[in-house]
């Protein structure tokens, strides 16, 4: 036996028991007469002590000792002089009476501490190394829990966990796939799923009713914080529902989650808001309502003046952030700057600060009276302290800066606690969008999306103006999840295979085992897909998804611990027929 007991779990109570622990050495301090050593395992740490009356193998062994050692320990229990608080095992200590190295390590390259001294590249490298550490290992064991307590809570509700396959069939819409070639049938490729949406469908044909499974996706996409080549999904579908019947089982869910993993309480009923409004109040589609600054419209009232900036927008919006008239110009330049970045692209920012005292300041006051700008800020509800933020352009552009601008002073300000957690669902998004580059719709959600059952009329007449039956899962700005009801007609599914601009044979070629599936009487179905990543950093305080993904992909979508992607062996691609040609614009 290598161990009695891990290196988390001794207390006070253990006092005079013999046990035997085995673990990494975290850090040696030889005081001299006395000397003490941090042994570390997944559980916790543990302080060994050799005396001066040790034995002089022990002593000399314990000299020898560097961090990342592996040991094994025998000792006896003992009260520690000067306790520490900060450690669960901090009344206790172990007094070594045998002392084993099971291995030897080389210097690590960063210090393996809650906080380390390696940057991200270097940790990526030595993800082995990352692992050990603290903040790693709560994150590995919160994502395990919510898993656990994700299929507790839907075998409770009825579900069954299902497998689907890896390689499939590489089909239109959606991001780019990664694709596998195959070489029983030469010249012929497997796509990697990006979700396992129409296997899921199909199995509400077979009769499976409440289907999940929390399953790998793979999409070759440009990465981000919260974007992975390789990624988790609860993915979920239910037959002989609606809408309310899907959005009540998930809503259930979290709070199950909540509750379970944080001991976090939610409210009954999450609020619902259509996408139409969100964009209108919030600039976003995943809006973060742990606090209010709503975006307001006032490009009537601010028309009124001969100032051209204004008169040549087609949208003028504005903010209001409370207690912010004692901004100084200099903080005022700042967000000024965040908007006119690139990738948010407002040409600039006007202010208006309503004083304690009843004086209104602006930068645009020799166009607009006072109480004309009074005007705009009773529209917009602000009050004596308040600093009213405004820009204009197109509607899309103002939307954007505002939806920024908000979350930045957000930030800024504070108001938005990690601690605190605000869901939300948004409903009736757009069913298609229009791409003008190529003149054609494109679902906004996937082609199996239903629209809503009282516009089927526009379907055929205005596609542009249809809503879906869609519904997105948003939780601090964050969107957690999203699914919808499914087009479960054979007729209304080749309708929107035509209106996004496929022929009869594309269709057919590409999705017509799932139409051929339609005829055997499909049932009424839906359902959503949680982006499980996203959630555990969610639970986490985290704005990376990579701190809960044990060996994940870094910014280009390499693994850069076991240097992949890489090259294959010519026989490999002989074996295959295939053929690399070199490509003039990469290396």
């Amino acid at each position: 036996m290598y161990r009695s007991n891990t290196c988390g779990e001794l207390r006070i109570e253990n006092l005079n028991q013999r046990v035997t622990l085995a673990g990494w050495v975290q850090k040696v301090r030889n005081l001299g007469a006395m000397t003490f050593i941090d042994i570390r395992d997944r559980y916790g740490i543990t302080q060994l002590v050799v005396e001066e009356n040790s034995s002089e193998e022990i002593k000399s062994i314990a000299t020898h000792l560097g961090r990342e050692f592996v040991i094994q320990v025998t000792g006896d229990v003992i009260e520690r002089a000067s306790k520490n608080s900060k450690m669960e095992t901090g009344d206790i200590e172990v007094l070594i009476t045998e002392l084993k190295v099971l291995n030897s390590s080389i210097t690590p390259p960063f210090t393996i501490e809650e906080n380390s001294d390696g940057g991200d590249e270097i940790r990526m490298k030595y993800r082995y190394l990352d692992l050990r550490r603290a903040p790693l290992k709560k994150a590995m064991i919160l994502r395990h829990k919510m898993a656990q307590s994700i299929r507790t809570y839907l075998d409770k509700e009825g579900f069954l966990e299902i497998e689907t396959p890896y390689l499939i069939k590489s089909t239109p819409e959606g991001a780019r796939d990664f694709v596998v070639p195959s070489r029983m049938n030469l010249g012929e490729f497997y796509a990697l799923p990006q979700s396992p949406q129409t296997f899921k469908q199909l199995l509400m044909v077979s009769g499976y009713d409440r289907y999940f499974q929390i399953v790998r996706c793979f999409r070759d996409e440009d990465l981000r914080a919260d974007r992975q080549p390789e990624f988790t999904q609860i993915d979920c579908e239910m037959s002989f529902v609606d809408r309310d019947d899907v959005i009540s089982t998930f809503e259930g869910m979290a709070k199950f989650l909540f509750k379970e993993t944080l001991d976090v309480t939610l409210e009954s009923t999450f609020p619902r808001i259509t996408w139409d409004d969100a964009m209108a109040r919030y600039g976003s589609d995943k809006p973060d309502i742990r606090f209010g600054m709503e975006l307001n419209d006032i490009t009537t009232e601010a028309k009124s003046a001969d100032f051209v900036v204004f008169n040549s927008a087609d949208h003028i919006g504005a903010i209001v952030a409370e207690g912010c008239a004692s901004y100084t110009r200099k903080q005022i330049d700042e967000l000024t700057a965040f908007v006119k970045r690139p990738q948010i692209g407002a040409t600039g920012l006007v202010w208006v600060k309503f004083e304690e005292d009843g004086n209104i300041k602006s930068s645009i006051d020799k166009f607009f009276t006072s109480d004309q700008l009074k005007a705009w800020g009773d529209k917009c509800g602000a009050k004596g302290g308040d600093l009213m933020l405004i820009t204009s352009g197109t509607r899309k552009k103002v939307l954007t800066a505002l939806c920024e601008l908000r979350l930045e002073l957000g930030s800024r300000l504070g108001l938005r606690d990690k601690s605190v957690f605000a869901p939300l669902w948004v409903v009736d998004f757009p069913l298609l969008e229009w791409d003008e580059d190529s003149q054609r719709f494109f679902a906004m959600h996937h082609p199996f999306t239903s629209p809503k059952q009282d516009q089927l009329e526009l379907f055929s007449t205005d596609p542009g103006a249809v809503k879906a039956d869609a519904y997105d899962f948003v939780v601090n700005g964050v969107e957690v999840g999203g699914g919808s009801i499914r087009i479960h007609d054979s007729e209304l599914q080749n309708k929107m295979f035509k209106v996004l601009g496929f022929t009869d044979e594309e269709a057919r070629k590409q999705f017509g085992f799932l139409m051929d599936a339609f005829q055997y009487g499909a049932p009424p179905h839906g359902g959503i897909a949680f982006g499980f990543d996203r959630f555990c950093s969610l639970f986490g305080g985290s704005d990376s998804i990579r701190d809960y993904i044990a060996f994940p992909k870094n910014n280009s979508g390499r693994d850069v611990m076991i240097d992949s992607p890489s090259t294959i062996a010519d026989a490999q691609l002989n074996e295959l027929c295939l053929e690399l040609t070199k490509n003039d614009d990469k290396e």
